[in-house]
């Protein structure tokens, strides 16, 4: 799934690609993905005409600032945006095209269909579903320690798994969590609870770290993700947990472990995060 460094590095691409573009027409192949309104056609309706203003994110949300809406996508697992010309070929998985006016499209390429859209007014984004679930975004001034300590400290599940819930924090997934408790010398499976303020201090200072690094190298290639020019993200070379089972660490030598916590492949060192 593209986490928070594919999704920036999306969002930057784009925005070399579509910006100041009209949306002429728009094909859609496979409603489901239209989520707010939930008539396609209203949907249709409402965006053809509309000029890309801007591209933000939210967490891994992508945000098309629109004259008059906001476009907001999620990419869930397999979800690509390409730039094409309108004579290419359509993928068999290809479900959204917005055509320009210039004369070339933006497509939405899902193989397992599980992206959205929804489109809101201007400012009622963030105060409606999906957005308004979501926690600060790492990046943003409101990713407060006091808060994010509050949060944690008050339940007793695993660090993994609090990690992972987009409303204590917005962006990170299962790759990036797996980089930060590696960093951070936290065990996976220790309960928020356990954790000492200054404990959650270094989540924070290397979940930031982390992630700003990925960024930087344009994310993570596993699998199938690429951005929106075709190009691979580059983090993977830097990883010290995430996939790297039966290989030694690179701080002590022991062998990373790979075990399941919340129905996730979790990776760590046993030696360099305690239990």
């Amino acid at each position: 799934m593209p986490e928070l460094p594919e999704v920036e590095t999306v969002r930057k691409t784009l925005k070399q690609l579509v910006l100041n573009k009209t949306i002429n027409d728009i094909s859609i192949f496979w409603p489901k993905i239209i989520k707010q309104p939930d008539d396609v056609e209203e949907f249709k309706h409402l965006v053809i005409g509309q000029t890309i203003m801007d591209i933000e994110r939210k967490g891994k949300f992508l945000l098309f600032q629109l004259n008059e809406y906001v476009l907001v996508s999620h990419l869930r697992m397999e979800g690509k945006y390409g730039v094409f010309n309108h004579q290419e070929p359509v993928s068999k998985h290809t479900h959204v095209i917005f055509h320009f006016r210039e004369g070339d499209e933006l497509r939405y390429n899902d193989v397992r269909k599980f992206g959205t859209m929804h489109l809101f007014r201007k400012g009622e984004e963030l105060v409606s579903k999906p957005l308004n679930q979501l926690g600060p975004d790492p990046f943003e001034e409101k990713f407060i320690l006091n808060d994010f300590f509050d949060k944690i400290h008050k339940s007793e599940r695993a660090i993994k798994n609090i990690l992972l819930d987009q409303s204590v924090v917005a962006g990170l997934g299962n790759i990036y969590v797996d980089e930060t408790l590696y960093r951070a010398r936290i065990h996976p499976l220790r309960k928020g609870s356990q954790l000492s303020k200054t404990e959650v201090e270094s989540l924070q200072h290397f979940s930031i770290e982390t992630l700003a690094e990925a960024v930087k190298q344009g994310g993570t290639t596993i699998r199938s993700y690429v951005n929106s020019q075709g190009q691979i993200g580059m983090f993977q070379q830097q990883l010290f947990a995430y996939g790297q089972e039966n290989k030694p660490c690179k701080n002590c030598g022991t062998m990373i472990s790979k075990i399941k916590v919340g129905g996730r492949g979790t990776h760590f060192c046993a030696s360099c995060q305690k239990e």
